[in-house]
C-alpha cells in the first residue's frame, strides 16, 4: 500500500525545500528532549520528595539530590555546547567560540549556573507561598507546587533566565516553551520578575522580554503584558532588545483579561480591573476599571 504515496518524489521535494529554507541544517542543534529530562532532573533536585522519591529521608535527601543533579547539570552541558557550536556555525554568537574553547566555555556556564540554584529554589519557596496566600482556594503550599499551572510556569521561568542571563537566549527559550506547552503560560525568559510573584489559573498569560515586574505582584488569567509596536531599521526591520514591554511594580494585581502595553509603569500597589486596555503610565495606588455599565431603573414601565 505504501508505494500508493509516492514517498521517493515526496522525499526529494523535501530535500529541496529544506534546502530552499532558512532553518538551519546543522547537526549541533540544542535538543528539546533533552532539556525536557534536564528540567525535570532539575525539578527533582530542588523539590526531592515532591518530584523525586516521597519516601526520601535523612542523608538519602542529600544523596538523591547529588545524584540527579549530577545526572542533570551534565547533561545540560552537553546542550549548552551544542548551543554554543550551534550559535559559531550560524554566525549568531555574538562573542566568538572557538571550537576548542566551547567544551570549556560549556563547562563554566553550567557551573555558574549550578551556583544559582539555592537562589532559585529560595525564590520558588515565596512564589508558592505567595500561590497559597493569594487564592482562598488552595489547601496548602503542597497543594500549590503539585496542581498549579502558574507555578509551574514561574518554575521554568526561575531556570530559563539565568540560562538567558549567561547568554544562552535560545536554550532559555526553549525552556520556556516546554512550559508554554504544558500550562498556556507565556513568559518570555528575558522578563524580569521579582519575589512572591503568583499567576492565578494561568491560562492565555503572555509576558514579554523586557518586562520588569516588582515584588509580591499577581496576575490572573488572559493577562498580556505585550509591546505596543516595534521601532523599526533602515531595512524596515524590528531593531532588536528595546526595551518595549510594561513595568509592574511592587503589590500590583492585574485581574483576569487586562492588557497592559508599551514601556509604561503601573505604579506600586494599584489594582487593575479585568478586560482594561492601557496604553499609559499609572501611578501609585490607582484602581482602574472598565467605565460603570449604565442601567434604567424600569419602575412600572418606565422607560419602555
Amino acid at each position: 500500500m505504501s508505494e500508493g504515496w509516492d514517498l521517493s518524489r515526496v522525499v526529494r521535494e523535501l530535500r529541496v525545500a529544506r534546502e530552499k529554507g532558512g532553518t538551519a541544517q546543522a547537526h549541533t542543534l540544542p535538543s528539546r528532549a533533552a532539556l525536557v529530562q534536564v528540567v525535570a532532573g532539575l525539578r527533582a533536585a530542588l523539590f526531592p520528595t515532591h518530584f523525586g522519591e516521597p519516601d526520601l529521608a535523612g542523608d538519602a535527601v542529600d544523596f538523591f539530590v547529588g545524584h540527579t543533579l549530577s545526572s542533570a547539570l551534565g547533561a545540560l552541558e552537553e546542550q549548552i555546547a551544542r548551543t554554543l557550536r550551534f550559535a559559531e556555525e550560524s554566525s549568531l554568537a555574538v562573542t566568538p567560540c572557538p571550537e576548542a574553547d566551547q567544551a570549556r566555555r560549556a563547562s563554566e556556564l553550567t557551573r555558574a549556573f549550578a551556583a544559582q540554584l539555592p537562589e532559585i529554589r529560595e525564590l520558588l519557596e515565596t512564589d508558592i507561598r505567595a500561590g497559597y496566600e493569594g487564592d482562598p482556594a488552595a489547601k496548602s503550599l503542597d497543594e500549590v507546587l503539585f496542581c498549579y499551572p502558574g507555578l509551574t510556569a514561574i518554575t521554568h521561568h526561575r531556570l530559563a533566565h539565568p540560562l538567558y542571563r549567561l547568554g544562552l537566549p535560545m536554550l532559555a527559550r526553549i525552556l520556556s516553551e516546554i512550559a508554554h506547552s504544558a500550562t498556556g503560560v507565556d513568559i518570555h525568559p528575558g522578563a524580569q520578575i521579582g519575589a512572591s510573584f503568583f499567576i492565578d489559573h494561568g491560562t492565555g498569560v503572555v509576558i514579554g522580554e523586557t518586562t520588569v515586574i516588582g515584588e509580591r505582584v499577581r496576575l490572573y488569567q488572559g493577562v498580556t503584558l505585550g509591546a505596543k509596536s516595534f521601532p523599526l531599521d533602515e531595512h524596515g526591520q524590528p531593531i532588536k532588545d528595546q526595551p518595549r514591554h510594561p513595568i509592574i511594580e511592587d503589590d500590583v494585581v492585574v485581574y483576569a483579561g487586562a492588557t497592559i502595553l508599551g514601556r509604561v509603569t503601573i505604579g506600586r500597589g494599584s489594582s487593575i480591573g479585568g478586560n482594561v486596555w492601557i496604553t499609559r503610565s499609572v501611578p501609585s495606588r490607582s484602581q482602574v476599571t472598565q467605565a460603570q455599565v449604565r442601567s434604567e431603573t424600569f419602575d412600572g414601565g418606565a422607560g419602555i
